[in-house]
């Protein structure tokens, strides 16, 4: 299966997201998130000084990022970004992916650790950021939580564990609440972004297998996807949601991505459309 490239010379791209017929994305390492349109054509939306990850929406329209080095939600408003919530009496490193349910409640999962000075390793935890800013702990000891998933009737989150190579997935309560934790797949490579489709399997963007990979629940390899590269993160989008775009890149490393600037964004034709959130 080949690709088409989209886009390239960014930095390190990252949190992909389809909304109002565009793909959205960050590039991590450039401090800026884009917009990709139909015809090609990248725009700059915003500059994020402390590095930006993930992406979602409130019910207003209002556009999230996670603010990664200062452990920040910030919230864009017509003057500027504002604090929508302050993460780091909860995360002591940097924070990284968010899903953003149709509420406007976040998830977001952080390092743990810190990772880009290849420090000892420690368990990380998933926080929940409710619409006005307050925070809580939704679930801890996770191996590197990375993308985020939730289904399409609200009740099932999936998040990848980076550093014990599975899915993990969660009951989503009536509060918010993740609850009766479970191996969704152990899948024998490191996950990075994730997305759902409507037959519910899980694509998966790994740069340790330079692939994407599609599995159902409980570990089955159904479609693949290799892309010669890091696969950093993937997304359904396009008309029908049967467009994967895919975000790879030569390298993770911050300092060589500004000098490579090898961020590309790729795409390919799948038969089963998205799901879910994001």
């Amino acid at each position: 299966m080949n690709t088409k490239l989209l886009l390239e010379g960014g930095a390190f791209y990252e949190g992909p997201r389809w909304h109002e017929d565009k793909l959205w994305f960050s590039d991590m390492h450039g401090r800026q998130i884009l917009t990709l349109s139909a015809d090609g054509r990248p725009e700059v939306v915003a500059t994020v000084p402390h590095r930006p990850s993930g992406l979602g929406w409130l019910p207003s329209g209002q556009l999230l990022v996670v603010s990664m080095s200062d452990r920040r939600i910030l919230r864009l408003e017509p003057t500027g970004f504002v604090q929508h919530a302050d993460l780091s009496g909860f995360a002591e490193n940097e924070c990284n992916d968010m899903v953003v349910d149709r509420g406007g409640r976040a998830y977001v999962g952080h390092f743990g650790f810190d990772h880009f000075a290849h420090a000892r390793f420690r368990p990380a935890s998933i926080l929940k950021v409710e619409p006005d800013g307050d925070v809580c702990v939704a679930a801890d000891h996770l191996m590197f939580p990375n993308g985020l998933v939730i289904s399409d009737d609200g009740r099932t989150m999936v998040v990848a564990e980076s550093y014990v190579r599975r899915l993990t997935g969660f009951n989503i309560e009536a509060d918010g609440s993740l609850t009766r934790r479970r191996v969704w797949a152990d899948i024998g490579m490191a996950p990075d972004g994730i997305c759902l489709d409507a037959e519910g399997c899980i694509w998966i963007a790994s740069p340790t297998d330079c692939a994407a990979v599609r599995f159902r629940e409980g570990g089955e390899e159904v479609d693949r996807v290799d892309v010669g590269r890091k696969a950093i993160a993937c997304m359904l989008g396009g008309p029908e949601r049967r467009t994967l775009f895919l975000l790879t890149s030569e390298t993770t490393e911050a300092s060589k991505s500004l000098v490579l600037r090898s961020a590309r964004i790729e795409s390919i034709t799948v038969e089963i459309p998205g799901a879910g959130l994001p």
